[in-house]
């Protein structure tokens, strides 16, 4: 997203509350993150708009993101999700969710956790994100993952400076600013 979100979103009554307590925000929580992944997934080539408004719906659809449930579902459940007019029926979507809660499990086993892996890949810049995740995950193309990450905070730009969220997001030591800081103090020290 750009400036124009800082702008636009505060005080409106779907963007305002993801702008100002989600966008940019780091999160640990395995839930959470699968979440946004598949809701940035189901976004490409809709508005965010229309996502944030079947948020609600997606996330009973989709087993309030419990990995485990989600990679569990098998036929019917792919037609149930096919069928709910409350999310968005797109089968390559809704195939790449349930085999992505599968990769998930995957990860959890061999890292512990989706933010441990994560954390383990940090800092990447955005082209070597992507790659990674086209060899790990599926449905995610270079927008899908630049947003992913800059929504958790391992990407900065999901604020601008001026905006008050981004002093709420700083104060919260996201992965970006803690790799920036890291940078600014291995600079200050070659150059002392």
């Amino acid at each position: 997203m750009s400036a124009a979100y800082c702008r636009a979103a505060p005080g409106h009554p779907v963007h305002g509350p993801y702008h100002d307590n989600d966008y940019g925000f780091p999160a640990r929580d395995d839930r959470v993150l699968f979440e946004r992944l598949v809701l940035e997934i189901n976004q490409a080539g809709l508005s965010w708009l229309t996502i944030l408004m079947k948020r609600p719906a997606f996330n009973e659809a989709y087993a309030r993101f419990d990995i485990d449930a989600v990679a569990r579902f098998g036929a019917d459940d792919r037609a149930r999700l096919l069928a709910d007019a409350r999310i968005i029926r797109n089968r390559l979507k809704i195939d790449a969710a349930i085999d992505n809660a599968r990769r998930l499990q995957a990860i959890r086993d061999s890292r512990g956790s989706f933010a441990a892996w994560l954390d383990a890949h940090h800092p990447l810049p955005k082209p070597q994100w992507v790659a990674l995740f086209r060899q790990t995950f599926r449905f995610t193309g270079g927008e899908i993952v630049g947003e992913f990450l800059m929504s958790l905070g391992y990407l900065p730009g999901a604020h601008r400076p001026w905006c008050p969220t981004y002093r709420k997001i700083v104060a919260l030591a996201p992965p970006w600013q803690r790799q920036a800081t890291k940078t600014a103090r291995r600079a200050r020290v070659k150059g002392s």
